[in-house]
């Protein structure tokens, strides 16, 4: 699945989650175009008629253009009447029937990636809790993508190379480092994915790195790898903690669990025995 389907993919779920947070009975939304100012409305949710799809919605017109140019939550309680947007797609949203209509723009590191709209039949104004459950919503689809951003530019730097050609070609103890602490973040990523197919991708990138595992090798659990990844990394307990969101006690738990396993009685030989394994890169 390519990037741009799973953003379709984030927007889609996020318009139901939408609905049920605000009680609104309609919403849509769509994707910043890429090297165009404009967003395409392609998912569509609750309405009535297909007048939205596919409409291009300019930075800076309309509601949708007004929450894309200024990067923030926008809301007209009528909005062929509202004089504080432009009507260039009064048109569309007169066919769809809708009149009370919020805007909220996804923005991931500091640009718009895309919009969220519910919307009324009915010129009401939609309050403060209703617009705040789509900032809410909104806020879920933006940390969604900056895991998956992050997920894909580790990949990107990883996947070019098997371990033993990234080990040639590393040359020096500091460049394989960095291939270490690619290996510990992806472990750490992984969790976080929702995206079974990306979840698999990433947990691969993280086989490319290590050798060949003998089928008699000692077998960790997935938290005990992760821990041990930071560990071979040069990570404190503490820092191990704060990484992948564990009480330092559970990771103290953790290490020593896989330290029996391994066979092992400091982290450094645990470290050792691991790579022995091709457990770790």
């Amino acid at each position: 699945m390519t990037a741009q389907a799973v953003t379709v993919v984030e927007i889609r779920g996020a318009l139901l989650s939408l609905r049920r947070a605000t009680g609104l009975p309609v919403a849509f939304g769509g994707l910043v175009e890429s090297g165009r100012p404009q967003v395409r409305i392609s998912e569509l949710s609750g309405t009535a008629t297909a007048a939205l799809r596919c409409l291009a919605v300019s930075s800076g017109s309309g509601l949708g253009g007004k929450a894309v140019a200024l990067a923030r939550p926008c809301a007209v309680t009528d909005y062929s009447s509202s004089r504080q947007i432009s009507h260039e797609y009064d048109v569309p949203v007169a066919a769809e029937g809708i009149r009370s209509v919020l805007a909220v723009p996804v923005v991931v590191r500091r640009r718009v990636r895309g919009v969220l709209y519910g919307a009324l039949r009915s010129a009401e104004p939609l309050g403060d809790r209703a617009l705040g459950a789509a900032v809410a919503v909104a806020r879920d689809v933006e940390q969604s993508l900056v895991v998956r951003d992050q997920a894909r530019e580790l990949l990107a730097a990883v996947r070019p190379e098997p371990a033993g050609e990234a080990r040639a070609a590393a040359g020096t103890a500091a460049a394989w480092e960095q291939v270490r602490e690619a290996h510990a973040a992806l472990r750490a990523l992984a969790p976080r994915i929702t995206d079974p197919g990306l979840r698999a991708e990433l947990l691969a990138a993280c086989g490319l790195l290590t050798a060949p595992r003998p089928a008699d090798g000692p077998a960790l659990a997935p938290r005990e790898l992760d821990v041990l990844s930071w560990v071979a990394a040069g990570a404190t307990n503490a820092a191990v903690a704060e990484r992948l969101g564990l009480r330092p006690e559970t990771v103290k738990g953790y290490l020593r669990s896989a330290m029996r396993k391994l066979g092992a009685h400091t982290r450094g030989e645990a470290v050792t025995a691991a790579r022995r394994a091709g457990l770790l890169p």
